[in-house]
């Protein structure tokens, strides 16, 4: 039997230097590090977020209650650079005392109203606006889809996203193993959707959303440079529900909202108003000098 590389201490302390890419961020408190207010705009709706799967599942659905007509969805969205620590401000920790993006002020009320966890506001959202839910026949589906996202995209993420891309060094143990539960969640939506075209309820709503800005843009190779090793192509029920989203014109306006990486014409790294797509992007914004 091969001698363990580790042995746990009696007690845990903490070593930033042994977090990988994002050890200068990570730590085990929770509360503020420093002073600093949130801005807020014109808008009723003030999202601070950053384009991460869990960033862009809100901004999709904002953009798709703006398209479906919903004027009262308009926003203002706030870039934070978590590399920067900006989820440690005092503002923020008030809107999240978790410090994760996304977060959102809901000021539409007499009483403004925190919403914090990306499928709670979702939920909030779309119950709000009366827009991308089932029918009542379906609600349990639609919601145990969006809990399952919820659940399962740590797995995803948080483990084989960061053993896979972001840890100090490649090992076997945790690669395989998050890749396995990576593969066998693709697997679940592969079978769910080989039988129907969305999530639930035969209807598009927050449940593909969700799920969509972790699977779908895996299996369209946008997460981690994982695609080949994960083989995601195999995957070819979860892949046409991916590809037939991604088309919509609201969830590639949602992805470039908050962006800071990747081709500038598809970075808007604030939003206030639909025109931003227009003059706003960061190609737009070199051009004009």
């Amino acid at each position: 039997m091969t001698e363990p590389t580790y042995t746990p201490p009696a007690v845990w302390t903490w070593e930033t230097e042994s977090g990988g890419k994002f050890a200068s961020i990570n730590r085990p408190v929770a509360g503020p590090t420093h002073d600093k207010a949130l801005p807020v705009g014109e808008h009723g709706l003030q999202l601070y977020s950053l384009a991460t799967p869990n960033g862009v599942k809100v901004t999709v659905l904002l953009e798709e209650l703006l398209a479906a007509g919903h004027t009262g969805a308009e926003y203002d969205a706030w870039l934070i650079r978590i590399n920067d620590g900006d989820q440690f401000g005092s503002g923020f920790v008030e809107v999240n005392p978790n410090s994760k993006i996304p977060a959102l002020m809901d000021r539409t009320g007499e009483t403004p109203v925190r919403v914090f966890e990306s499928g709670a506001i979702l939920l909030h959202l779309a119950e709000k606006f009366g827009a991308f839910l089932t029918g009542p026949e379906a609600r349990a589906e639609m919601l145990s889809w969006l809990f399952w996202q919820m659940g399962s995209a740590p797995y995803l993420g948080g483990g084989f996203g960061h053993f896979y891309a972001y840890a100090p060094e490649k090992m076997e143990y945790p690669i395989n193993r998050f890749a396995m539960e990576t593969k066998r969640q693709l697997d679940v939506l592969d079978r769910h959707l080989a039988e129907r075209d969305w999530m639930a309820g035969g209807v598009y709503t927050i449940a593909d959303m969700a799920i969509w800005a972790w699977y779908g843009q895996l299996v369209l190779g946008r997460l981690y440079e994982a695609a080949e090793f994960l083989d995601v192509t195999s995957y070819t029920h979860v892949l046409d529900w991916a590809q037939r989203i991604d088309a919509r014109p609201a969830v590639q306006r949602g992805r470039m909202v908050n962006r800071t990486f990747g081709d500038p014409a598809m970075q808007l790294h604030e939003r206030h108003s639909a025109a931003d797509f227009d003059t706003m992007t960061e190609d737009k914004r070199a051009a004009a000098g």
